[in-house]
């Protein structure tokens, strides 16, 4: 009984001296299973942002709705059709800087990241344009030559822009790169203006030193509401507990009859609950 007692006792004593000889290794107090685990992005999260974009504004035939009103039932609309003349030269592209937030929530399915965000942008996205004069003559029917003068202006100004947008992305460890795309909503103030003069006599001569009757129409527009739509990408990059950082980019178009393209980048930083 005593040889099995200390047999016994020398089998413990070795099993111990064996797993003593073996290394302090992470795996064995679960350390590098922590280690591995990957960032969860899912649940609400709420951050600021701020970023740098151009504006392409389309101003040709912006007026025409304008002009046309103005010279309603008039002869020179009806035979010359002034609203349809190109009183403008183009598009316009300026760039400027922009601030603001953005909020969503986010749902997860091992790696693959969806998600629903809010985010709006606070600048001076703005452009204008400016006709030269347009002078055409024509005899109308009712005999007399007429010498008709027009120009106009307009000029618009995104102070708000906001997004609501439907997110997917993958999650590489701490990195979350995503595309998203929905609807985009602007606050602009538009301010346009038409000038349409009218001189006529029984010849060219006649008309070119007879006094012109002019007509003029000015529509400004304050807090004005743009609806377009939106799409982008970017990544999210988790930094420590919920706190991460963000690289963005997105185009915005509203349509109307100022057509407004924006392309903006932008830097964040956000925390997730």
């Amino acid at each position: 009984m005593r040889r099995i007692v200390l047999a016994m006792m020398m089998a413990v004593a070795a099993q111990g001296a064996q797993a003593a000889d073996f290394p302090d290794l992470p795996i064995l107090r679960g350390s590098l299973r922590e280690g591995l685990r990957p960032v969860r992005w899912q649940g609400f999260y709420v951050g600021g942002q701020a970023g740098y974009g151009a504006a392409d504004m389309n101003f040709t035939g912006s007026n025409s709705a304008m002009t046309e009103r103005l010279l309603a039932n008039t002869l020179v609309e009806n035979e010359m059709q002034v609203s349809q003349w190109p009183l403008y030269t183009g598009k316009t592209s300026r760039q400027n800087s922009a601030v603001g937030g953005f909020v969503g929530y986010n749902s997860q399915w091992d790696d693959v990241v969806l998600g629903l965000e809010a985010s709006y942008l606070h600048g001076n996205f703005e452009g204008s344009s400016t006709s030269p004069t347009v002078s055409r003559f024509m005899t109308l029917s009712d005999g007399n030559v007429h010498i008709v003068d027009a120009s106009s202006s307009a000029s618009m100004q995104i102070t708000d822009m906001g997004t609501i947008r439907a997110r997917a992305g993958y999650a590489f460890g701490s990195f979350l790169p995503y595309m998203f795309g929905g609807f985009a909503l602007g606050n602009a103030n538009i301010n346009r203006s038409v000038t349409v003069s009218d001189r006529f006599g029984a010849t060219l001569g006649a008309a070119q030193v007879a006094p012109a009757a002019t007509l003029r129409a000015n529509d400004t527009q304050g807090n004005h509401l743009l609806i377009g739509y939106s799409a982008g990408a970017g990544v999210d990059v988790n930094l420590i507990g919920g706190l991460f950082a963000r690289a963005e980019y997105e185009y915005v178009r509203f349509t109307g009859s100022i057509d407004t393209n924006i392309n903006t980048v932008r830097g964040g930083l956000g925390y997730r609950f």
